[in-house]
């Protein structure tokens, strides 16, 4: 069985285009076991105290890393339990919302998410997928002014979920019922 992670990122409760498509990706591909509301459930950014207890041994962590890297220890941990995750993708101004980089921040650590060694960085949450549900009034999915989409792949790919699915409605306000329509199809066409 297929564990699922959902994680929605819009600031929008009512209306937001990526949840809706979450909810008919979920439809098509079963139900998240998991849900992770981050317009919701603001995270907090990482601070120097966050920086140090993530550099320093495992042994040599104070009180307070530990209670520094809770947070991120969670978070890493709906990954690890997931075996497909659902991420909700709005471009903002070109990028991803601010929310959906505070949780990157916090999952992308050191020698727990990924490690460095004489070939590079690689990836440690290998054998899981993802599904990123990319929405934008004005930016084509792809073009030179999409920063969104590029990175999360990009991210997703350094902390070794290297199987990314993207399904977009892109420029909606310019191209109207079109743009919902080719994700309705894209959706349609995912393995159930």
């Amino acid at each position: 069985m297929t564990r699922i992670l959902r994680i929605d990122s819009s600031a929008q409760a009512e209306g937001s285009i990526t949840r809706t498509m979450l909810d008919r990706i979920e439809a098509r591909v079963g139900q998240a076991d998991l849900r992770r509301d981050l317009g919701e459930d603001a995270l907090p950014q990482i601070d120097r105290c966050w920086v140090a207890a993530s550099r320093a041994p495992e042994a040599e962590r104070t009180a307070d890393h530990r209670a520094a890297l809770a947070l991120s220890d969670a978070l890493i941990a709906e990954i690890e339990a997931a075996d497909l995750l659902l991420i909700g993708v709005p471009i903002y101004n070109f990028g991803v919302p601010g929310a959906l980089k505070i949780w990157v921040d916090l999952i992308c650590r050191p020698g727990v998410t990924f490690r460095y060694d004489v070939a590079g960085p690689e990836g440690l949450l290998r054998g899981k997928s993802a599904i990123l549900a990319v929405a934008s009034g004005g930016t084509e999915v792809g073009s030179e002014a999409d920063f969104a989409t590029a990175y999360m792949r990009h991210v997703l790919a350094f902390v070794g979920i290297t199987d990314t699915t993207v399904v977009a409605t892109d420029r909606h306000m310019a191209r109207g019922d079109d743009a919902p329509r080719e994700a309705r199809m894209q959706i349609a066409a995912l393995a159930a």
